[in-house]
């Protein structure tokens, strides 16, 4: 069996987050929202334990957490739901990166269409941005700020600290499309300026179908949120529908598991890439981005001479691999990403993504290595 190197796309889910699934899935399986007996006030306790595992990787408040269905859910409810108060207070121009995940970038897009303006920045040649132009970009009437914590295809990690602390003094609001680090590098989540936080569960070793979003307080003051959908008083009526506890649950120990072993599988993810990287070598790989200014579970690499195309298909029974952003796998283009990298040619089309986790087995490298070499020489 090929081995799994696509968890920036979903991991595995963790044998221990599977176990807290099930039991509310079987044995209490109550509706959080039934509160006049056992099972329901059970099925509450474990939402609301879950609400404290989510919040203390961020170091927020119980209060600020709000479920959600995952990060796109999150981000829409961050992104759109601020457009009222946009309106009311005249304050109608966002500011984001180029190198956002389309769950991000498309409903701003949505925003502009319905009359916002966009501001768009541009990464370094690694793929990091620079906080200094991100914030010169800032104006009286801008409402929100959105830059992504760890970005899906390289791995690259965005300067969340030294952004907030940029603009403490300043009223935009702050978000953060959490997918790819929470939990992995939590203490960017902690400063306080960053006001909400998009994640998913299934980034993390937990299920599909269930993620949050963070909502923090200044001060006693909530973000100005609407919601998108009606129909319950569910989540500070911001998200109606009877909770999934079962995926809650899930979530919350998946959050509390990946966060208490951070460091630790930091090291380990940092020694699996040195090894593919050392296995690899005979093949002269082009690293896409800057591995000392990255998460250490995503590589993006060109192997010379072969599109990604040809590079996954050499490797299917070997590694699981991508081209990139699982949502836009499917067209094979180039990464707008590396565009904005300024990476471009062949070496574009050449870019794969490898992304492992603590439970994740290396490859057969001098196999992978073989493979590609025999079809060189079949080219000959």
């Amino acid at each position: 069996m090929a081995a799994y190197l696509d968890c920036a796309a979903t991991t595995p889910l963790d044998p221990h987050v599977l176990d807290v699934c099930i039991r509310y899935l079987k044995t209490d399986f109550g509706n959080a929202g039934s509160r006049t007996h056992a099972p329901g006030q059970e099925a509450r306790r474990a939402v609301e334990r879950a609400r404290d595992q989510v919040a203390a990787v961020a170091q927020a408040q119980r209060g600020d957490v709000l479920f959600t269905s995952g990060a796109t859910e999150a981000n829409n409810l961050a992104l759109l739901g601020l457009e009222l108060y946009g309106r009311q207070t005249g304050k109608t121009h966002l500011v984001s990166t180029a190198i956002e995940h389309r769950a991000v970038l498309e409903p701003l897009e949505e925003l502009e269409r319905r009359g916002f303006t966009l501001t768009l920045v541009r990464p370094n040649s690694d793929g990091v941005i620079d906080p200094q132009t991100i914030t010169q970009a800032l104006r009286p009437d801008t409402l929100l700020l959105s830059v992504m914590q760890v970005n899906n295809e390289t791995g690259a990690l965005q300067p969340l600290g030294q952004i907030a602390e940029q603009i403490v003094n300043e009223p935009v609001y702050f978000h953060t499309d959490a997918s790819q680090g929470f939990a992995k590098s939590p203490e960017a989540l902690h400063h306080p300026r960053i006001d909400l936080i998009s994640l998913s569960a299934h980034k993390i070793c937990g299920p599909k179908g269930v993620g949050a979003l963070i909502a923090r307080r200044r001060g006693r003051e909530k973000p100005p949120l609407q919601p998108l959908t009606f129909g319950g008083g569910q989540e500070r009526g911001l998200r109606p529908g009877t909770l999934p506890v079962a995926l809650i649950a899930a979530l919350g120990e998946a959050a509390e598991r990946w966060s208490r072993a951070a460091a630790e599988r930091q090291q380990a993810g940092k020694r699996f890439r040195q090894q593919i990287l050392e296995g690899l070598a005979p093949l002269h790989p082009q690293i896409n981005g800057a591995p000392e200014q990255s998460l250490p579970f995503i590589l993006n690499l060109s192997i010379p001479g072969f599109e990604s195309n040809e590079v996954m298909q050499a490797w299917e029974h070997l590694a699981a691999v991508s081209s990139g952003a699982a949502c836009s796998a499917q067209s094979y283009t180039c990464s707008p990403v590396l565009a904005a990298m300024g990476i471009g040619g062949d070496r574009a089309a050449g870019a794969i993504r490898l992304s492992w986790c603590h439970l994740s087995e290396l490859p057969d490298l001098d196999a992978m290595v073989a493979t590609l070499q025999e079809a060189r020489l079949a080219r000959v």
